[in-house]
């Protein structure tokens, strides 16, 4: 699945592009939220998400790239978050925060940087909807995507299959219509892309198109 990072969009007509990559098939829509202490990086908030989300029905996948995140899992919720997505390294009790997001009826993921070992999922991804493998490190749109990603990628993907777990295996950084096939092929269902996308030369519904055909003939479970 496609999921545009709207961290990448035109924000002065962000309902826009929002609708534009929605009518071009995206099936989701990512939200990178940023607090500039975790993350080098202040981007968006609650209001933000309440504003996509009366743009498109699309399912609304929330980043939180954010210090402390479990005081601000109620107002996304509130504001129309269907995934909600911490990161290992800010949550100290990782179980309670991700038991928080599901009594909040949204489905919970957790995401790991670049650095941060992939086994440290192991004793919580009984309990995921979503895994997370960043594959820059986090703060800024537009990075390169790091190669030894793949790798981390096939070895996530070898720990839900162990597992017998149905958690959805996302990618977010430097996703191109060049490397997609390659990070499909190493495991992942969810491909979140900013640049390649909204700063595609022919514009946001090329870009998913692009992405969609660098991919054509996947399996992928529905939404």
């Amino acid at each position: 699945m496609i999921a545009p990072s709207i961290l990448s969009a035109d924000f002065g007509a962000l309902a826009e592009d929002v609708r534009t990559v929605d009518a071009a098939g995206a099936e989701w829509i990512h939200i990178d939220v940023m607090d500039g202490h975790f993350v080098p990086n202040i981007t968006l908030g609650p209001a933000i998400t309440g504003a996509v989300a009366r743009a498109t029905e699309r399912l609304l996948d929330v980043h939180l790239m954010i210090e402390s995140p479990e005081r601000y899992l109620e107002d996304f919720a509130e504001a129309g978050a269907q995934v909600l997505t911490v990161h290992a390294e800010t949550c100290p009790h990782l179980h309670r925060t991700v038991q928080q997001i599901r009594e909040l009826g949204v489905r919970p993921g957790v995401a790991i940087n670049p650095a941060t070992p992939v086994h440290v999922l192991r004793d919580i991804v009984a309990d995921l909807d979503l895994v997370l493998v960043m594959s820059v490190n986090p703060g800024f749109g537009g990075q390169r995507f790091i190669p030894r990603s793949i790798a981390r990628l096939r070895e996530a993907r070898q720990l839900l299959d162990e597992t017998g777990s149905e958690a959805r295996l996302q990618v977010d950084g430097g996703v191109t219509a060049d490397n997609a096939a390659a990070i499909v092929a190493a495991g992942a269902d969810v491909l979140v892309a900013g640049s390649s996308v909204f700063r595609h030369p022919d514009g946001p519904a090329a870009g998913v198109a692009a992405l969609r055909s660098a991919t054509q003939g996947t399996h992928l479970r529905s939404v």
